[in-house]
């Protein structure tokens, strides 16, 4: 079993190779981003429930999800943010287990994924700035939501820009090949799991051990 899945993930075809790590990552992520929003979702439930709830993630004054999940951030369209990581999750997963399985998607679908999963990645990290500059403590499962989405975003856009489903300009579409192929793209993301890390570290670090 183990030697199926080292030949799956290691297949001598480049393209197909990285197809798979990237259907993979967005499983992974996605999974543990509905872990997190169903988690999050029964919180604010019982925070609608008391106020006054002592949360089983609520480790400090700056670990709180009770803080972030009180302020009005946290149900920015009357209801809470997490019930959107629960419609939005499952069909993230059907479509990563549907491309591990060899699935070829339509390019319009493609682009409308890429659109509304970079509205979510701009609302995760909207979410993080406010938790971060606004009300001064932060939520683990939040933070959990917060890198799965960003892992996710650049796992779906690596996709979509070697396959051209983004309806760019050859011109554009050419560079961000060549952006892509250099692995360009993994360097963005890792600087920007570390600026948010060493962010939260500088500010926070006394506060987390």
């Amino acid at each position: 079993m183990f030697r199926r899945i080292k030949e799956y993930f290691t297949h001598e075809d480049k393209k197909l190779r990285d197809n798979r790590w990237i259907f993979a990552s967005m499983l992974v992520g996605a999974i543990a981003s509905l872990i997190a929003s169903f988690v999050l979702s029964v919180e604010a439930v019982e925070l609608a429930k008391n106020a006054d709830a002592v949360l089983a993630c609520n480790f400090n004054a700056v670990l709180n999800c009770a803080t972030v999940g009180l302020h009005p951030s946290a149900h920015l369209f009357g209801f809470p943010n997490s019930f959107l990581g629960l419609i939005a999750e499952p069909i993230v997963i059907t479509v990563a287990i549907a491309g591990l399985a060899g699935t070829k998607f339509p390019r319009l679908f493609m682009f409308v994924a890429q659109i509304f999963y970079t509205l979510g990645l701009i609302f995760a990290f909207w979410l993080f700035g406010t938790s971060y500059f606004v009300i001064g403590a932060l939520c683990p499962w939040c933070l959990l939501v917060t890198a799965t989405t960003t892992f996710v975003w650049f796992a779906i856009t690596r996709y979509n820009i070697r396959e051209g489903n983004l309806y760019l300009s050859a011109g554009l579409e050419k560079a961000l090949h060549r952006f892509i192929d250099k692995d360009y793209d993994k360097m963005a993301l890792f600087t920007i799991v570390f600026v948010l890390v060493a962010a939260i570290l500088a500010k926070y670090g006394p506060y987390l051990f």
